[in-house]
């Protein structure tokens, strides 16, 4: 699978319906950014016409996953990786498009050189921000993630 937007998405189409269904859709991936975005649609409100939660989350998890799954093929290493926790914050009513984006600087590398050198897992928080199209943040998902060595 590569790792662009495009396959990204096709990835989920197959394999986490539920977030293609709701309009989660990755839309840029660099070397230290990934951005994934997300229209309010009459599948994805709540009752007050904002966006539901959940859906906020899938974005920002996918865009934290993508990151770490882009780590692991660029070292050509396979890995486990799985949320064992998360927070969330909410600021403002989720309306339009939103942009979800984790920016971890050299967090996932220092992670993937402990779990090489170690063999042990390795544990790590990232935080993905959703921003609406006012540029102001309309919630905040933190993610820690666990990753281990496949053999």
């Amino acid at each position: 699978m590569p790792l662009t937007p495009k396959g990204i998405n096709l990835f989920t189409f197959f394999n986490l319906p539920s977030a293609w269904w709701s309009g989660v859709r990755v839309e840029k991936i660099t070397s230290v950014t990934c951005d994934v975005k997300v229209n309010l649609l009459w599948i994805n409100k709540n009752p007050f016409n904002s966006m539901f939660w959940a859906i906020q989350g899938m974005a920002a998890e996918l865009s934290t996953g993508v990151l770490i799954m882009q780590e692991a093929k660029d070292l050509d290493i396979k890995i486990s990786m799985l949320v064992i926790n998360n927070k969330a914050n909410f600021t403002k009513k989720a309306k339009g498009k939103l942009v979800f984006s984790c920016r971890p600087n050299d967090l996932i590398k220092n992670t993937f050189q402990n779990l090489l050198e170690t063999k042990n897992p390795q544990t790590l928080w990232l935080q993905s921000r959703g921003i609406d199209e006012k540029a102001d943040t309309v919630s905040t998902f933190d993610f820690e993630w666990t990753l281990l060595l496949k053999q």
